[in-house]
């Protein structure tokens, strides 16, 4: 992982092995950014997607292996007791063109990822909804 800051905008390059999420906080958490939109694009070989099920408030799990391009990475960096938080979605294209996605939970790249993180000059914090069985944001 490699990055640079240009002003508001971060530029932020993974390599091979490079877990996504962890990489974005990592950033986040140096840069110290409270509010920002995340998007991307890159390869990765080993993904796992969610679907939120509102009726049972988790997260429905796939697991995608093998080779992946990763058509949109986007997303936001928001604050939760004080640390960054991270929400992705991916959408990827694997053999014979199948596109999947979904919330990424997990990613790691498998060539390289190229990712910009667009810095708002503000801080959005989220908090617990009982009734959703999500973080939501708060203003």
């Amino acid at each position: 992982m490699e990055y640079k800051r240009y002003g508001g905008v971060i530029a932020l390059r993974l390599d091979k092995g490079d877990d996504i999420t962890e990489s974005v906080y990592t950033v986040a958490e140096k840069e110290g950014v409270k509010a920002a939109k995340v998007s991307g694009i890159g390869a990765t070989d080993d993904f796992t997607v969610g679907v939120f099920d509102i009726a049972k408030k988790e997260y429905e799990k796939f697991v995608f292996n093998g080779n992946h391009e990763i058509n949109a990475l986007d997303g936001n960096i928001t604050e939760k007791d004080g640390k960054p938080y991270i929400h992705l979605h991916i959408t990827a294209t694997g053999k014979g063109g199948k596109v999947v996605g979904g919330h990424l939970i997990k990613g790691v790249i498998s060539l390289t990822g190229e990712i910009i993180i667009t810095v708002t000059d503000g801080k959005i914090t989220r908090e617990y909804d009982e009734t959703f069985g999500i973080n939501r944001w708060k203003f």
